[in-house]
């Protein structure tokens, strides 16, 4: 494929990953993918032959790989395990403030409408949150913790930046931000 078709694909993952973000799986269809990439319909299904869910599968993949590889710089400097996650949502909050509170989590929306109906989806979520998790999971352990103790206060961090940010996004604030960045400051 040459560069204007990686160009295209990269335009039209790109718009899925903002729309599904703000809209969910179901609020978004394939037209306002289109339209907001600027790509031709042909274009859409000659690099996602499978649709829809092939479409939004690559666009979570690259959202949660995106997220890993920030987790992943944090935890290679001298941060602590409570600092990455509160830089986490510092950064999460400001990209939900700069939306009008229209995003949150690049996962989340999704993996709340399809766990239960779309397993492929499921599992690409599921790999998502595994791997931020796992990045925590290994800070931790550089910190001291053993391994079943690291594995399950990551498990829990995870578990507090997606509340806190469901939260703030509904309430349109960031205090839920600033209560979870606490719980996690005495958790870690």
């Amino acid at each position: 494929m040459g560069a204007k078709g990686e160009e295209t694909r990269a335009r039209l993952v790109q718009a899925t990953r903002v729309l599904i973000e703000a809209q969910g799986y179901y609020g978004t269809g394939l037209n306002q993918v289109l339209a907001e990439s600027g790509a031709p319909r042909g274009s859409l299904y000659f690099h996602f032959p499978e649709g829809k869910d092939q479409l939004v599968g690559q666009a979570l993949t690259e959202a949660g790989r995106d997220v890993e590889l920030l987790i992943g710089r944090m935890c290679g400097g001298e941060l602590s395990a409570a600092e990455v996650v509160a830089g986490l949502l510092e950064l999460f909050g400001d990209r939900m403030e700069e939306s009008g509170w229209a995003k949150g989590c690049p996962i989340a929306t999704v993996a709340l409408e399809v766990a239960a109906g779309n397993e492929p989806l499921r599992r690409i979520c599921e790999d998502a949150y595994g791997a931020w998790q796992r990045e925590l999971a290994a800070l931790l352990v550089r910190d001291g913790r053993d391994r079943p103790g690291a594995e399950a206060a990551a498990g829990a961090a995870l578990a507090l930046v997606e509340g806190a940010l469901l939260l703030a996004r509904v309430q349109h604030s960031r205090l839920p931000l600033l209560h979870a960045g606490h719980a996690a400051r005495q958790l870690l």
